[in-house]
């Protein structure tokens, strides 16, 4: 906490700040995650040349780490976590992962874009640094396409139904009604027009990434379709690797598999009886359609949704504050938000290093919804915000005393999302989804993830499928998901095309939600009638966020 005494830096902690240093030389995008001023507008270099340059610098930083000797528990934590994390980005780049890095949701093809969205816009001078980005766009594209191209040679390419939907994706931004015509036309700094000359400046950046885009879309048509894997599976070696990286843990896929099926009856067998509860003699679909008709449960058009976000998640934060969590004000603080794009997805970005831009839970509604339910998103904003995402990032972002700019601002999807799914029955235990419905929205959500560990690590692995009738392929995923979600189609074919180009990711919130509460239970065994549950929050979230290995081991010392 800052309120505490400031741990002196270490060896060990200023590695860890150099490290951050680099990265903020080779990826100047982190510096607008992070708050940090210089190099606005500048992009990373993602050519081949580009990942060379920095597999040598993660190299250099895994050897110093590694000789490093820690003087206390903050300092192991850090070395191993460090270590594990540089030397998974080495055997990735050695795995190929840079050529083939193309999906729906997390490649350059979107984050080329992304970064935009945090990008600050008070002023005519941080409009200035939106036109530099625009203009420096095109040269990050071409990189890009450039390790896309050096997979092709390589003979190491990205699924074909990838890049099928990227090319739809990246087509949006072509139209004068795309993203970059849009920001450019309506660029203002507060209430004042801008200079003529950035006008026209970010006017020309605006047309110059479009073309960027239409660039990717020739390239992805022309030359990376016809040489693409027709096969969705990664396999098991490829998968193991994305999986260790998702979890920050290793664990037995098929072991793990076989659970997942056992998880997916029991998260069905428990919404069975809770549509009991909302309806005498209903199944899910029946209770479902049952809340789906009722009024009072709804809320039309994306100004209602964002508004009902912003009050359940300032109402959560008030209440957990006095009776669950200490909560510092800064990390009180979050802002719900509508995405500009409309892609699908919800999801949650850190507060800067000093929270002058506090952390935001961002929705990406998909075009043409314009209804939510909110027994369905109750347990969402509990997910993102408090007591999820924003209390366990914040609060690793507050500890500045104790943890190192690197400690604070790491982390994997199998401790993030695995705490947040932690975090939504932890809510139903103290009563706030008392309200069956509201419970029935959660295990919805359960329900999904659970059957997202069977998909993820069938389809990639190409498994027997649960009723043993053949091998589980891409094709078979979408209705496998459209029978274990009461989502819509816009949504389960999102999500599917998400898992098939994702691998490992999906698993981890389940998988990390499984490490978390075993976590919990062995704490709650090995200290008995002294165990403090709000303590072993404390103590867990203090260590920041680190991969599920090292906070196994950080736990259990």
């Amino acid at each position: 906490m800052t309120d505490a005494t400031p741990r002196t830096p270490t060896t060990v902690d200023q590695i860890a700040e150099t490290w951050v240093d680099t990265q903020l030389e080779l990826y100047p995008e982190l510096g607008v995650y992070l708050g940090r001023p210089g190099r606005e507008g500048e992009y990373a270099d993602y050519s081949p040349a580009g990942a060379e340059n920095a597999i040598v610098h993660t190299r250099a930083a895994l050897a110093q780490i590694t000789a490093a000797t820690p003087v206390d528990a903050v300092d192991e934590v850090t070395k191993m976590d460090l270590a594990r994390e540089l030397q998974l980005t080495i055997d990735k780049h050695e795995a190929g992962f840079d050529q083939r890095d193309l999906n729906v949701i997390a490649s350059p093809a979107q984050e080329l874009r992304d970064i935009f969205d945090l990008m600050p816009t008070d002023t005519v001078d941080d409009w200035s640094h939106v036109a530099t980005r625009l203009r420096n766009l095109p040269e990050a594209m071409a990189g890009y396409i450039e390790s896309l191209r050096s997979g092709i040679g390589a003979g190491n390419t990205p699924a074909i139904r990838q890049v099928v939907e990227v090319v739809a994706q990246a087509k949006k931004q072509l139209a004068t009604s795309g993203f970059f015509f849009e920001l450019a036309k309506n660029a203002r700094a507060g209430d004042d027009e801008l200079p003529t000359s950035l006008k026209s400046e970010l006017d020309d950046g605006a047309r110059a990434s479009a073309d960027a885009y239409g660039s990717l879309v020739d390239f992805l048509n022309d030359e990376l379709a016809p040489r693409a894997q027709q096969k969705d599976a990664v396999g098991r070696e490829l998968y193991a690797l994305a999986s260790r990286g998702f979890l920050g843990a290793t664990v037995d896929l098929d072991e793990t598999y076989e659970w997942g099926i056992e998880e997916l009856a029991r998260m069905t067998a428990e919404q069975e009886a809770i549509a009991k509860e909302i309806k005498p003699g209903a199944s899910v679909l029946e209770a479902i359609a049952f809340l789906d008709g009722d009024p009072a449960r709804k809320l039309h058009g994306t100004d209602a949704l964002q508004r009902w976000m912003q009050e359940t998640s300032d109402r959560a934060v008030e209440e957990l504050s006095r009776t669950q969590f200490d909560i510092p004000d800064l990390v009180k603080r979050l802002e719900c938000m509508i995405a500009p794009t409309q892609e699908g997805g919800i999801y949650y970005t850190n507060p800067t290093d000093d929270f002058s831009r506090p952390g935001q839970m961002w929705w990406s509604v998909p075009e043409g919804v314009t209804e939510f339910d909110t027994w369905r998103e109750l347990t969402t904003v509990y997910h993102e915000g408090v007591p999820g995402h924003h209390l366990q990032i914040g609060q690793a972002v507050y500890n500045k005393a104790t943890l190192n700019t690197w400690r604070r601002n790491a982390g994997t999807s199998g401790h993030a999302e695995g705490w947040a799914l932690y975090a939504e029955r932890l809510m139903e235990q103290l009563g706030y989804l008392d309200d069956p419905a509201d419970r029935l929205g959660m295990l919805d959500g359960q329900r999904m993830r659970a059957a997202r560990v069977v998909l993820d690590i069938g389809v990639h692995l190409e498994k027997p499928l649960p009723d043993g009738s053949g091998p589980w392929t891409g094709e078979y995923a979408f209705g496998f998901l459209g029978r274990n979600v009461n989502m819509s189609p816009e949504f389960v074919r999102f999500e599917v095309n998400r898992y098939l180009g994702w691998p490992g990711q999906a698993p981890s919130y389940k998988v990390g939600q499984r490490i978390w509460e075993q976590l919990r239970d062995e704490a709650a065994a090995r200290e008995g009638a002294a165990f403090d549950i709000k303590a072993f929050h404390k103590r867990a979230l203090d260590i920041g966020g680190v991969g599920l290995d090292t906070l196994k081991a950080a736990l259990r010392a």
